[in-house]
């Protein structure tokens, strides 16, 4: 049976691959408004709005905890993570920048075609960077140290809080995003 650090990174990976999914999706409509037409904004608005509200406030804290377990347990596989939770918090501003951007549209006010598609790209490859570089460094690290304790975190703290698009239900607020987006 697998051991719960081990199904919470289990459950980090397939934030990663549902979160690439999301991406697409914000990449063609990005793709769009770079072409010169308009955009979808209410559904770049649903996609940015999941992108605060589940990976910057669950997934990438809860990556967090176990950098910082890995950093106390196993200093000798932390190195050179420092900057881990720092990249976080930079994603999430740039996040948030962009939702605000889109938010801004839906509201009616002027933002310019291409200050938005600089900023949509910025944010996208830079998550995108970031998540391949985790998957390749970061959690292989952490596939170490729990490959030697498979109970090296204590995962009791979290709370699985569904995630608002892949899980069984989806919520009401993001069904526009969910048929955007394409499952193989």
């Amino acid at each position: 049976m697998e051991s719960d650090t081990r199904q919470l990174l289990s459950e980090l990976r397939e934030d990663h691959r549902n979160m690439a999914l999301v991406l697409n999706v914000l990449e063609r409509t990005i793709e769009t408004a770079a072409s010169g037409a308009d955009p979808d904004f209410e559904l770049i608005d649903e996609i940015m709005r999941y992108m605060t509200v589940y990976p910057d406030a669950v997934h990438h804290p809860k990556e967090d905890i176990v950098y910082a377990e890995l950093k106390k347990q196993r200093p000798d596989l932390a190195d050179g993570l420092d900057d881990v939770p720092e990249d976080h918090q930079q994603i999430g501003e740039l996040g948030s920048k962009l939702r605000d951007d889109v938010e801004a549209v839906v509201a009616g006010a002027a933002v310019r075609r291409q200050q938005f598609i600089l900023d949509a790209l910025k944010y996208v490859g830079r998550l995108r960077s970031h998540m391949a570089w985790e998957e390749t460094d970061l959690f292989t690290r952490v596939d170490t140290m729990i490959g030697e304790d498979p109970h090296a975190v204590d995962v009791d703290e979290f709370l699985h809080i569904k995630d608002p698009v892949f899980e069984l239900e989806v919520e009401a607020g993001f069904r526009r995003l969910m048929s955007g987006l394409q499952i193989d």
